[in-house]
């Protein structure tokens, strides 16, 4: 779907399984501008494979043949609402930003929410990250600080003992 009402010249649409690379590029770049490069453990083959499982979609905005940005995203399920969805990560290059690709790829993501009748989305930014913060409030976003992000690494599972008697199923 070409987006012209937002950047005429950027197209965005679903990713194809051969650029998978390409949009691991972009989760580097937006590790790298977030100060955290050294904590991206994904590989480009784990990223293809759970791509092709159907772990998450993503969408790419391409302008004169080249992908400058991408939207990851993916469903979730609240136990008020039913179900959500979420915008884990939203990248566009730097000599890209500020001509309307996010809002692309940004409106791509809600209308997608939309077709699944999503009850909401979110997603989450950092609270030093200015210049993200101004975009999704013109979008009309409204952001809290009202909730603590919780996280447990693939360590911290791994020595969390778990309950007697619990069975997994699988």
């Amino acid at each position: 779907m070409a987006l012209s009402e937002d950047s005429p010249r950027v197209v965005v649409r679903s990713c194809a399984p051969s650029e998978v690379a390409v949009v691991h590029g972009l989760i580097v770049e937006l590790a790298r501008y977030e100060r955290a490069e050294q904590e991206v453990a994904l590989t480009v083959e784990t990223l293809r494979s759970d791509m092709a499982q159907g772990r998450f979609e993503c969408f790419v905005a391409e302008a004169s043949g080249q992908i400058v940005g991408m939207a990851l995203h993916h469903a979730r399920y609240s136990t008020w609402k039913g179900l959500t969805w979420y915008l884990e990560d939203l990248v566009v290059t730097e000599p890209w930003r500020g001509q309307g690709v996010g809002r692309s790829l940004f409106r791509a993501v809600a209308a997608h929410a939309r077709s699944v009748n999503a009850k909401r989305l979110e997603w989450q930014v950092l609270d030093w990250n200015e210049p993200a913060i101004g975009f999704y409030k013109t979008l009309g976003a409204s952001l809290t600080d009202t909730w603590l992000n919780g996280r447990l690494t693939d360590e911290d599972l791994a020595t969390l003992p778990s309950p007697a008697n619990f069975a997994a199923h699988g």
